[in-house]
């Protein structure tokens, strides 16, 4: 089996892999009675069309990258983190509580304590299904699952009742959000909502690259991942770096958390997390849990999720019509990976091939 084939073999399984989602999703459009081409063209190309449209995208695409990088950590250690949209939750309280509490502290000092108190609330939330994973084998699926459900819980309390802005409880409308953060957590905008928090994300890319490639401890939590048994048999500790990862991965969550409002929102409210913590398991996944490849996946994800804001009025088909399709890209993502990986598969196509070329030479 030479190079070529292999470079032809994969490349094919994609393409197929590519097909079948747009088939299937065109199917579902179908069944909705939409405009197959025009629903694609509004959620694909019409956001690349306008300058406003376009830094929508990268204010949805810097939350994504930064939460599946941490999530890419987790995964190449060993452990699943679909947990992030609690983690993200935590580190917005964190990242709030702090700017409430000490509001005259001024912006050097005031912003980054801030967000490492975003970072870690997001941890500590984190560690808590490592912790578990680690020591006492609990599945992280459901650890974090149940995680995400109690931080959506408590944050909803803390909105309505020790963080709730003072305003709306003397009026009575009683919406559930913090009162407008001082001006000196603020991070700066570029143009429009697009904000400096989009070079924190691709440095933070460049870090996930160099620690995970290129330092010891990055090394160990990889070999932890990939071959426990073999990686034990090393020396390394796994339980302890499956913990790391986790820790890892929820401060990234609680990072972004504290970037959102920072830069966004600028004061809590409902919905913050606007499901970035389980979009960025897809964007990781697209991505092959590499942060350069992380990058662009976090990008195209934005895409997805800005354009599907948009179809509503455009060809009348709902929004959460993205929420399909990313599920369908998990089932080929999964799919494609199974067949790739699939050694024998690809030594029987191999044979099959010769055997065709063979017949048609003879």
């Amino acid at each position: 089996m030479n190079r070529n084939f292999k470079l032809v073999y994969k490349s094919l399984v994609i393409l197929a892999a590519i097909i079948v989602t747009l088939a299937i999703s065109s199917l579902i459009l179908v069944v909705l009675g939409a405009d197959i081409l025009r629903t694609f063209e509004t959620i694909i190309i019409t956001p690349l069309t306008r300058v406003g449209h376009i830094t929508e995208v990268f204010v949805r695409a810097v939350p994504l990258c930064i939460i599946a990088l941490g999530v890419a950590v987790a995964y190449r250690s060993g452990i699943v983190n679909i947990g992030a949209e609690g983690q993200m939750a935590m580190g917005v309280l964190g990242f709030t509580a702090t700017a409430l509490a000490l509001p005259d502290l001024p912006k050097p000092i005031l912003l980054p304590m801030a967000l490492i108190a975003g970072v870690l609330s997001g941890g500590l939330w984190g560690f808590i299904p490592g912790i578990l994973k680690s020591k006492l084998e609990v599945s992280e699926l459901l650890s974090t699952v149940m995680l995400n459900y109690i931080a959506a819980q408590f944050y909803s309390f803390c909105l309505r009742v020790p963080m709730m802005d003072p305003a709306e409880a003397l009026s009575g409308a009683g919406t559930p959000q913090s009162a407008r953060l001082t001006t000196n957590i603020e991070i700066g905008r570029i143009t429009g909502r697009l904000h400096y928090g989009l070079f924190i994300a691709l440095a933070l890319a460049v870090i996930v690259y160099l620690f995970l490639w290129k330092t010891s401890y990055g090394y160990k939590m990889r070999a932890s991942g990939s071959q426990p048994r073999a990686a034990r048999y090393g020396g390394i500790a796994v339980s302890r770096y499956v913990t790391l990862a986790m820790v890892i991965s929820g401060a990234f969550a609680g990072l972004a958390g504290g970037i959102e409002i920072a830069a966004v929102h600028r004061r809590a409210i409902e919905g913050v997390t606007n499901n970035y913590g389980f979009s960025a398991v897809v964007v990781a996944l697209f991505g092959m849990l590499h942060p350069f490849g992380i990058v662009p996946a976090s990008f195209f994800f934005a895409l997805l999720i800005y354009g599907s804001t948009l179809t509503p009025r455009a060809v009348g088909v709902p929004a959460n019509i993205v929420d399909v399709m990313q599920g369908l890209i998990i089932m080929t993502i999964v799919t494609t990976q199974m067949i790739l990986q699939n050694d024998y598969l690809m030594d029987r196509v191999w044979h099959w091939w010769c055997s065709k070329r063979k017949a048609k030479e003879a």
